[in-house]
């Protein structure tokens, strides 16, 4: 088969692989037909996280069952499905309280960091280990272009913004002030989902092009420099975001959300970062910071998730309008590195 392969940091190439082959009873082999490039393949990408050469990328990707194990009963060859960008057992004490992006077996599609990743679907075929419990059927409620957005993308900035404003009553969510640190694709999904709850959300980015999408979306736009904390005081009456939504995965993004947030204010943070943060503890405590951070759980949200993307995929179809060949991996990567892309589908 064909398949992208990373090869040293900056270069992906395109090259002979086997197909992969069943060789445990849970597992099941996908023909892939649309594969995403994310943002947080460019971690390794750019040499700012240390992977170990010779993988396949690709944690999103949509295709059709080609075979499975004994062992497997929910999926079929034939079946279209999505998957979600990690594997999961299904039975361990995460999986059971659908708390999946921690599962005790789980694996990582497209990453070999840590030792707890597996080749991912930036090729023709995949092995898709626990196949039961990882794989998806393809849903009709969602136009089937816009799935592989439901791979990582969209769940990740719904549970960004679900994981408090779904909680609160929802004249209070109504009420709310949130803002958006960040207007990358993760960010648009978060904007997207935000706005089902909330009139109020406001987005920040230093990206003139991200911002005017946020805008789209409705979301009020607020550049980097423009003293964004002092904006959103303004529009509280001096108090601070309610909720903040933190999508860029850096000390400094951080750093601002806490400043942006109000006493007993929520910042959600799903940023991928590889550093370490620099916390403020005196103003933890004056401002009686809620936080909670780290991966989202894709496969134990996915219906709650689908049936948002359902109500919004008008609004972030455009995150999926640029298409390239399988074998123009390479540029596509250059393109995606020099933020000239929302997102790249790879068609495979």
């Amino acid at each position: 088969m064909r398949a992208a392969v990373f090869k040293e940091v900056g270069k992906i190439v395109v090259e002979d692989r086997p197909i992969p082959q069943i060789t445990e009873p849970s597992e099941a082999i996908v023909k892939v037909k649309l594969a995403g490039i994310c943002g947080s393949d460019l971690h390794w990408y750019r040499g700012h996280q240390d992977i170990p050469a010779d993988f396949i990328p690709g944690h999103e990707f949509i295709g059709t069952v080609v075979s499975v194990g004994d062992a497997v009963k929910t999926v079929k060859p034939g079946d279209e499905i999505v998957a979600p960008f990690t594997t999961q057992c299904g039975n361990c004490f995460y999986c059971s309280r659908q708390l999946t992006s921690r599962c005790e077996k789980s694996l990582l599609f497209g990453n070999r960091s840590h030792g707890i990743g597996i080749d991912g679907g930036q090729a023709e075929y995949v092995k898709v280990p626990f196949a039961d419990t990882t794989l998806v059927l393809s849903p009709s409620t969602v136009r089937p272009e816009l799935l592989v957005l439901m791979s990582d993308i969209f769940p990740t900035g719904y549970f960004c913004a679900a994981r408090f404003l779904k909680n609160m009553l929802k004249s209070e969510a109504a009420e709310s002030v949130v803002t958006v640190v960040g207007c990358g694709p993760v960010g648009i999904c978060a904007i997207a989902s935000a706005l089902t709850w909330c009139p109020n959300v406001y987005a920040i980015d230093m990206v003139t092009d991200r911002l005017a999408e946020a805008e789209k979306l409705g979301a009020k736009p607020l550049f980097l420099y423009e003293e964004p904390e002092s904006k959103i005081k303004a529009a509280t009456g001096g108090r601070g975001a309610d909720v903040v939504l933190e999508v860029v995965g850096t000390d400094e993004s951080m750093r601002l959300s806490l400043a942006l947030i109000r006493p007993f204010g929520f910042v959600s943070s799903v940023g991928v970062f590889l550093g370490e943060y620099n916390f403020s503890g005196p103003l933890l405590h004056a401002k009686n910071a809620t936080l909670a951070w780290g991966r989202c759980p894709v496969r134990g949200i996915f219906e709650e998730a689908l049936e948002c993307l359902g109500r919004v995929q008008d609004k972030v179809g455009f995150l999926c309008d640029m298409y390239m060949n399988l074998e123009e991996a390479p540029r596509a990567y250059e393109i995606f590195n020099q933020r000239r892309a929302h997102k790249i589908i790879l068609k495979i």
